[in-house]
């Protein structure tokens, strides 16, 4: 068993953020969660949930505070960057993640999906946000981050335990398809959690 750490989740009440509170909660580790609305989020031993506001850095650094990890699940075009990344540095807390978007993976080298313009209209600008926090972070030096990109089919499904882990490629099998399960995806980031491998770098997964 591996020391129990304290993770905080922002948007923790998401289809993302609650896979990634349980996965972390089966492996022994104490969660707060943290979001703008928790009525649906459902009580667990060591998750302790919080109302919470990125539009409000100082409250939220309050929330963060001694904590060992700090995990972002919100939709990128839900947040402005500055806030989020100002609450995160006035927490104190250096280990940051973020779950990523897929359209800033790379088709062909330099050349991203949504460089590519195969993306439908209604998911280039969430693309858009994801890519814009994705550069700030690569200029960021004051904290530990790692950004984890899913597949293009990024949905409810099992936790298998079984993937493939890639770079800034989009990851597809040999019929083409790129996919991954939230359950799955939760694993992944709590493997990285755990034990770092992709510090100040962005990773990708998929079957």
């Amino acid at each position: 068993m591996k020391t129990p750490l304290k993770i905080a989740i922002i948007g923790v009440s998401g289809n993302v953020g609650t896979r990634i509170a349980d996965e972390a909660l089966n492996r022994g580790h104490h969660v707060t969660g943290i979001a703008r609305n928790i009525d649906n989020v459902p009580s667990k031993k060591n998750l302790e949930l919080k109302v919470g506001e990125i539009s409000n850095p100082e409250g939220l650094a309050k929330m963060l505070k001694e904590q060992d990890v700090i995990v972002s699940s919100v939709k990128p075009t839900d947040f402005d960057p500055d806030q989020l990344l100002k609450a995160v540095r006035l927490s104190g807390v250096k280990r940051y993640l973020v779950v990523g978007g897929a359209g800033t993976l790379e088709v062909s080298p330099g050349v991203s999906v949504l460089d590519s313009g195969k993306l439908p209209d209604f998911i280039a600008p969430a693309s858009r946000a994801a890519q814009n926090y994705l550069n700030i972070l690569r200029t960021t030096e004051d904290l530990d981050w790692t950004v984890l990109s899913p597949a293009f089919e990024f949905t409810a499904g099992q936790r298998t335990g079984h993937f493939r882990l890639g770079g800034d490629q989009v990851i597809e099998d040999e019929n083409g398809k790129s996919a991954i399960s939230f359950e799955d995806y939760a694993v992944a980031l709590l493997d990285e959690i755990e034990e770092p491998r992709h510090l100040r770098g962005r990773f990708s997964i998929a079957y």
